[in-house]
């Protein structure tokens, strides 16, 4: 079975590729040095060539206070669109998209949020991805083209940047965070269980058609977690009990709300349906990821 992977040498894709390979498939890779830039009139031909299955892991990322925030759109969402045309002309049976969580929104309150939830993205971002989604389902409407869909949390493993290798870098250098009173819930995936999971929507005849939310299965808070990764670093965790209130005011007051915000708010999902309707198991515990990722960032 031949499998195209876009954004195949990033983050999770170079993951997802190894564990395609060793599962049997034969893996076609593409990124943007391949066809150039993803948007509306990208020429996916020759890369979706004798193809049977697609993950759409290719995307413009978040990131805060970005200016060219318009460009979110071109890539997420008029990209996903020409791809999924363009798959479904080529004969491909099933594209798999990799949305966001953002889709849902920022923050839980009182519940986890669910795939059937309606949608409230926050940002340009998260507004992108839930277009993107709806592009797919639209062209999967009016063909033979299987969809299915997974907003991920936040990822994490070997080769993790942005605002979780910035805190395992605080950790291992022993500085005192003031995150010891924080007594929120936020759901983790790894890009081991991700992959894994991403496989299982390849194949599954119950996952056409759906939108998935998936996540370790253990939801931590962010004291919690910077335990676990001082654990993993083989590091003292040094927390100070600094009252939730104080920080709030403090990040308003630097401008820095919407960072603190993912440390001191919850998100949390409910993957349960994926665990009841596909039987799917994460094969991977958070404190075996967080060993795997702390075993990279000291080779670095």
């Amino acid at each position: 079975m031949r499998v195209l992977v876009t954004g195949a040498r990033g983050f999770v894709g170079s993951t997802l590729c190894a564990m395609l390979t060793e599962g049997g498939y034969d893996v076609r890779t593409v990124s943007r040095s391949d066809v150039g830039e993803i948007d509306g009139t990208t020429d996916w031909s020759a890369a979706l060539r004798g193809v049977e299955y697609v993950v759409h892991l290719a995307a413009r990322v978040h990131v805060l206070h970005d200016p060219n925030s318009a460009l979110y759109a071109q890539t997420n969402a008029e990209g996903t669109r020409r791809l999924a045309e363009s798959a479904a002309h080529a004969g491909v049976r099933r594209l798999v998209f990799v949305s966001s969580i953002k889709v849902n929104g920022e923050e839980t309150t009182g519940r986890a949020y669910t795939a059937a939830d309606k949608p409230n993205p926050m940002d340009a971002y998260g507004e992108s991805k839930l277009l993107g989604e709806q592009c797919l389902l639209r062209v999967a409407e009016q063909s033979s083209l299987e969809a299915a869909i997974v907003r991920p949390p936040l990822v994490y493993g070997v080769g993790v940047r942005a605002n979780f290798l910035r805190l395992m870098a605080l950790v291992d250098r022993g500085l005192p965070l003031p995150l010891g009173s924080v007594r929120n819930r936020r759901s983790l995936v790894n890009v081991w269980n991700l992959s894994d999971f991403l496989v299982t929507l390849l194949s599954h005849p119950a996952a056409a058609g759906r939108t998935w939310l998936v996540s370790d299965g253990e939801d931590l808070s962010t004291a919690e977690l910077v335990r676990k990764i001082a654990r993993a670093l083989d590091r003292p965790a040094r927390l100070l009990p600094v009252p939730v209130g104080l920080l709030s005011l403090a990040a308003q007051l630097a401008g820095r709300k919407a960072e603190l915000s993912r440390l001191l708010g919850s998100l949390v999902v409910d993957s349960s349906p994926a665990h009841r309707e596909l039987g799917w198991v994460p094969p991977v515990a958070i404190d075996a990821a967080l060993a795997r990722t702390a075993a990279w960032y000291r080779s670095q």
